[in-house]
């Protein structure tokens, strides 16, 4: 009996973000071996020369394996604007080559994507969806957007999965309740309106309980260590710029709040993460994130108040009871629906569908 073979096209695993997370994750499954996967890079990061040297070379080895290996399935890993071109130029050649296609659809603004570009781009989007044998949306609220940009669309709800952790560990007296931002440092992430909060909430606690604020990520870093200085925030404020992913663990562990209010998100890895390691999340309600904490695992904020932020963290930094229920919640949550074994059984399922 042959075994069947699935192709995924995505970017590097090596990159910073939560795509590169779920591949690495998921290829740590019986999925990997149930279908033989292999991975090309379509993108990495670098200069716009390395970048388009890499999709030129995935666009090569992709082609040979429809010409002289061809995968029984096709999983590609989609996001806006290039993204997007990259792998409608892949979903096109395994078309061509009668090979099904699954798309998963991973980027936060893909709505909005749609929405601002011409009308020869939305069709070429809607003929993507329309023409996948699966689309796989994140959540259910953005398989409802997938579905009014493409009723065709055969979509499936498959949340980002992870492998549950552990509880946090409460700082002991006197020791700071430490908070961590991991993500992109940008004003799309919510997080110079964190650092205001922070502010805020500073001078409300006013030394009655110690507080550590860490901003992983990068993007504007400069920018942000200048308004920490400013705000003379440096005492409790580390902005550390890029982290290395085989960090991330460790600095989770040894937090126990995040906090990601961004603007825009489809369902962030980074609160997935802290969920798994049973922090108290304090994040917004776009995207994803309200199926993903549901009602009584993590705390939204609309984005931009940094008002109602501050009283959110004032509260959780004081009432450790609180702080703890939270985290406890948020790590049942991902025991029940997101475990990385759930998932890969449903994308099993997917690829079978797909083959009918």
């Amino acid at each position: 009996m042959t075994v069947p073979t699935a192709l995924w096209v995505s970017t590097s695993t090596e990159t910073k973000g939560g795509v590169s997370t779920f591949v690495r994750s998921m290829l740590t499954t019986p999925l990997r071996e149930q279908w033989g996967i292999s991975h090309v890079a379509s993108h990495r990061d670098g200069s716009a020369a390395a970048k388009v040297v890499q999709f030129l070379l995935a666009l090569v080895r992709f082609t040979h394996r429809m010409a002289w290996r061809r995968p029984t399935v096709v999983h590609l890993h989609v996001a806006s604007r290039g993204s997007f071109f990259r792998k409608a130029t892949f979903a096109g050649i395994a078309r061509a080559f009668g090979v099904p296609v699954v798309s998963h659809v991973h980027g936060a603004m893909f709505d909005v994507f749609y929405a601002g570009s011409p009308a020869v781009v939305q069709w070429l989007v809607r003929d993507m969806l329309a023409h996948s044998a699966a689309v796989v949306a994140l959540g259910e609220t953005w398989a409802q957007r997938l579905r009014s940009i493409e009723p065709r669309a055969r979509v499936s709800v498959v949340p980002n999965p992870i492998r549950p952790v552990g509880a946090a560990v409460q700082p002991a007296a006197g020791e700071p309740v430490r908070v961590l931002f991991l993500g992109r440092i940008e004003d799309d992430k919510g997080v110079f309106t964190l650092i205001e909060a922070w502010r805020t909430m500073t001078a409300r606690l006013d030394g009655r309980t110690s507080a550590h604020l860490t901003l992983a990520g990068d993007g504007e870093v400069s920018r942000a260590r200048d308004l920490v200085a400013d705000l003379g925030l440096e005492p409790s404020v580390d902005v550390t710029g890029w982290v290395d992913p085989r960090r991330v663990p460790e600095m989770l562990r040894s937090s126990q709040v995040l906090v990601l209010a961004s603007h825009y998100e489809g369902q962030p890895m980074a609160v997935l993460e802290a969920m798994a390691n049973g922090l108290c999340v304090i994040s917004s309600p776009v995207g994803g994130i309200p199926e993903m904490v549901g009602d009584d695992a993590g705390i939204l904020v609309p984005p931009g108040d940094a008002r109602r932020l501050a009283e959110e963290l004032c509260d959780v930094v004081e009432n450790h009871q609180r702080r703890a229920d939270l985290g406890n919640a948020a790590l049942r949550r991902v025991r029940d629906r997101f475990d990385v074994d759930v998932a890969w059984r449903e994308f099993d399922g997917i690829y079978r569908g797909a083959l009918r």
